[in-house]
């Protein structure tokens, strides 16, 4: 289980971690220097902030439906899924994951009172967490750690809880998040293992707006073969995932459209990819995934046909 307390992580954990967000700190600084991203313009940020969700929240009320959203978005729905494996190694065979993405819980209020009460009830072998933490891509992350210390505080796992960041996220978030009891994977690896058997949790770098994931790093140190899950915030890693052996790519970032249409479905999918991979299970070749729904919002705190997910995946090796 995540502490809710800080506590020091061990020097040469802590120089590694340095080592690793180093990439991302300098990409940070850059963003900042010019007031832009690389998808983003300065114009683009202003308008996104200032006007289009200014704009949709009076749509969504001149239409009554913005307390709905809103009261859709504090429901999170927990989604039990059975995915089946011919390379499982039995020692793991109904080994259970809970997968939670995007957050964006600073500007969720009442997000994590609705959320704790959830995860409380379940006892997996394992948490994930798939980045975006924070709702504005700049800006303090204060609020982000106190709301998620009552997340944390409702979790209780064998093998604990293992996160990566987002393109929301700065990299302090990592080093935090650490001394409060969660492995961060920045482009790196861990080993579970189970007797003579191992599972290896892969974790990149934002892909999306930071462009810091590396995926041949992070496989470098794996020795034997073992059954390999990648996290990343996007899906849009999904050849290079199995290009390296990924099994299981597990996924977040596109919030299953947060607004969907009957019979259309998403709105919008979020990141360049097929439609196939917005949301839920999917397959690319030999290697299964699945992109969480997100618990959090971005631009409002809305939803509608798309409850906030809290994702229960249980590993059976296919017999």
């Amino acid at each position: 289980m995540p502490s809710s307390e800080q506590r020091a992580i061990d020097p040469a954990r802590s120089e590694d971690l340095a080592e690793s967000l180093r990439p991302r700190l300098a990409v940070e600084a850059h963003f900042e220097r010019s007031g832009r991203t690389f998808r983003k313009s300065r114009f683009r940020l202003w308008f996104n902030r200032k006007v289009k969700a200014a704009a949709l929240e009076a749509l969504f009320k001149a239409a009554g439906l913005y307390r709905r959203g809103v009261l859709n978005a504090l429901s999170p729905v927990v989604h039990r899924i059975e995915l089946d494996f011919e390379d499982l190694p039995a020692a793991f065979d109904g080994f259970e994951i809970v997968h939670l993405s995007d957050f964006h819980i600073d500007a969720m209020d009442g997000l994590a009172e609705a959320l704790a009460p959830v995860l409380k009830d379940l006892r997996p072998d394992l948490y994930v967490l798939t980045g975006d933490y924070r709702f504005e891509i700049r800006g303090s992350c204060e609020e982000v750690y106190r709301r998620m210390k009552i997340v944390f505080s409702a979790m209780a796992a064998r093998y604990g809880t293992v996160g990566i960041l987002g393109n929301h996220d700065a990299a302090e978030i990592a080093t935090r998040f650490e001394e409060m009891g969660v492995r961060m994977l920045v482009n790196e690896a861990i080993e579970l293992q189970r007797g003579a058997s191992s599972l290896w949790l892969i974790g990149v770098d934002d892909s999306f707006d930071y462009r810091c994931a590396d995926l041949r790093r992070a496989t470098c140190a794996i020795s034997n073969g073992g059954f390999r899950i990648l996290l990343s915030h996007s899906p849009e890693l999904y050849r290079e995932g199995e290009h390296w052996g990924v099994n299981l790519y597990l996924c977040g970032h596109t919030h299953a459209g947060q607004v969907r249409l009957p019979l259309i479905g998403a709105v919008k999918k979020n990141a360049p990819i097929p439609r196939a991979l917005i949301q839920g299970q999917w397959a690319y070749k030999s290697m299964q995934g699945y992109t969480s729904w997100g618990v959090g919002c971005s631009t409002l705190p809305v939803r509608y046909n798309c409850p906030a997910e809290v994702a229960v995946i249980r590993l059976r090796k296919k017999r």
